[in-house]
């Protein structure tokens, strides 16, 4: 009764459309769920994420959840996410996966997830790291610890999203770094990010994490952009 009172002087917004939702409907509404674009990655052996690294890094899995394609519904919900801080999003949407990927041995094998890291300076002024939810939603379902401490950025960029393409494929050498110890040899990292337009971004984080001796590396984002 108190969440009908509550919707009908303070109702829900769909974050994919911005509809009035139903009661039963949260952060997205039914409609817009339907119509995402899954890529069903995470069912092909030799998936768009894969080749994608294809002799840049070498990857044990690879998938996104989603297409992203310009003014679509992926597109509006990442922006709330990345900028108006509706981080109730990447929740959302690492519980969705998790499902998913949580009957996959190679994902579930991973050791740790690893955010793509925000430098320390965007951070604090972003106040948050938009996969960060993302992250610890799918640890929960995987059972697989989130560490947000191994893999930082050493250098302040520009936004991705303010770049040409040119501009993302061209990613200052040494950009990330890792700290590590003994325990941290050997382990599988689930390295996870929003968006993947060019992989330069994640390229870079995998070849700071492949300095830890004897690393393996999977790849999960929340979006693809499709040519």
């Amino acid at each position: 009764m108190f969440k009908s009172l509550f919707n009908l002087f303070f109702p829900q917004v769909c974050l994919g459309c911005g509809t009035f939702m139903q009661l039963n409907e949260t952060v997205i509404c039914t409609s817009c769920r339907h119509e995402l674009p899954l890529t069903n990655h995470h069912s092909e052996t030799e998936n768009e994420i894969i080749k994608k690294f294809y002799g840049r890094i070498p990857i044990e899995f690879g998938a996104a959840m989603f297409y992203f394609h310009k003014k679509g519904i992926v597109q509006q919900l990442i922006h709330n996410l990345k900028y108006q801080n509706h981080q109730e999003i990447g929740t959302m949407l690492g519980k969705w996966y998790g499902e998913e990927l949580k009957f996959l041995e190679i994902v579930k094998n991973t050791d740790f997830i690893i955010p793509v890291p925000l430098h320390k300076k965007r951070l604090k002024k972003r106040g948050y790291n938009q996969v960060e939810k993302f992250g610890l939603a799918l640890s929960s379902l995987l059972k697989v610890p989130y560490n947000n401490s191994i893999l930082y950025r050493n250098i302040y960029s520009d936004t991705q999203t303010q770049k040409s393409f040119f501009g993302r494929t061209t990613i200052k050498k040494d950009l990330f770094d890792v700290v590590f110890s003994e325990i941290h040899q050997g382990k599988h990292f689930l390295l996870i990010d929003d968006v993947i337009t060019s992989g330069t971004t994640i390229e870079a984080c995998a070849k700071a994490l492949l300095k830890i001796p004897d690393a393996k590396i999977s790849i999960v984002a929340m979006a693809y952009t499709h040519s």
